[in-house]
């Protein structure tokens, strides 16, 4: 049988834009229902400066608070060294490093060029790897950017090239603003073999143009080690015009369920998640999977 891990990240990204800030117990609740749903790789805080990002604010407090667990690993995004020295300390798994494949995205998000941001990634890895931690490069943006359209994806195989030598745990490749479409995974899944060989694939979907679940299920027929989803497709970049959620886990796994491809996550779990996060957040869900209910029913 098929097998990918479901990265669960709507502890991070699927709260960072969000106009109602969670408190730190609810992010913990957040977490726990992760876990309870047969999520084991979940992104549960984000190193950044909360004056930046307010709905990011506590991490360290969030990593405090949650259940250790063996079978569990937990990530934590860092955009450069202060982020991970913090990442450190509060003792995360993993660290998710991002670079954006855009130069107006990349100062508008990091304050910095895109070839800063890759010299402060390529640093990131080798002493989080030094400090016995997996590590993740996203190179975000990567299908498209909201301010200057379209991304060759020959520059992000040329970005993707400079990462070769450093050997992260895996590579992730975003689709942020979600204008991609299957045809553009097929490309940079062969781009990103040929200039990081051997190095996992990971790939981080939003569903903003319902083009999300395609992207995915392709990604999958290229080799993906690893999807993103967020419990009831929340999220979004708040440097990003009309990035909307990223692609529901719920919605996911159903469809990976029906395939065939072996997760381990529990779809009901995830849609009661959903519908209680909906609540703490004062929206409607997003997803769809809890408004027509699995099949066939139970």
């Amino acid at each position: 049988m098929t097998s990918v891990q479901l990265v669960e990240v709507g502890p991070r990204d699927g709260l960072q834009n969000e106009k109602t800030a969670l408190s730190v117990d609810q992010k913990i609740e957040l977490i726990a229902r992760s876990v309870a749903a047969g999520a084991r790789r979940i992104e549960a805080v984000s190193f950044v400066n909360p004056r930046r990002v307010p709905q990011m604010a506590g991490a360290e407090e969030v990593m405090a608070g949650i259940e250790r667990r063996d079978d569990v690993s937990y990530i934590g995004l860092v955009l450069n060294r202060r982020g991970l020295d913090r990442a450190i300390d509060a003792r995360v798994d993993e660290v998710n490093v991002v670079v954006v494949a855009s130069e107006e995205f990349s100062r508008r998000n990091q304050n910095c060029s895109v070839a800063e941001a890759v010299s402060t990634a390529r640093d990131v890895i080798r002493d989080a790897g030094s400090a016995g931690l997996a590590t993740t490069v996203t190179i975000a943006a990567a299908f498209g950017c909201p301010f200057s359209g379209e991304v060759d994806p020959r520059y992000v195989g040329e970005i993707l090239a400079q990462f070769s030598d450093d050997r992260p745990s895996e590579i992730a490749l975003a689709d942020t603003i979600g204008v991609g479409v299957p045809a553009q995974v097929r490309v940079l899944a062969d781009i990103a073999s040929t200039r990081a060989p051997g190095i996992p694939q990971r790939w981080h979907f939003h569903n903003t143009r319902n083009t999300g679940y395609a992207n995915a299920l392709t990604a999958l027929e290229t080799g993906a080690r690893a999807l993103d989803a967020s419990i009831g497709g929340f999220g979004g970049c708040p440097f990003a015009p009309a990035a909307t959620g990223n692609i529901a886990s719920e919605d996911l796994i159903y469809a990976l369920d029906r395939s065939g491809v072996d997760t381990g996550v529990r779809q009901q779990v995830l849609v009661d998640a959903a519908s209680w996060l909906g609540s703490a957040l004062g929206k409607d869900v997003p997803a769809l999977l809890g408004r027509a209910g699995g099949f066939p029913s139970a």
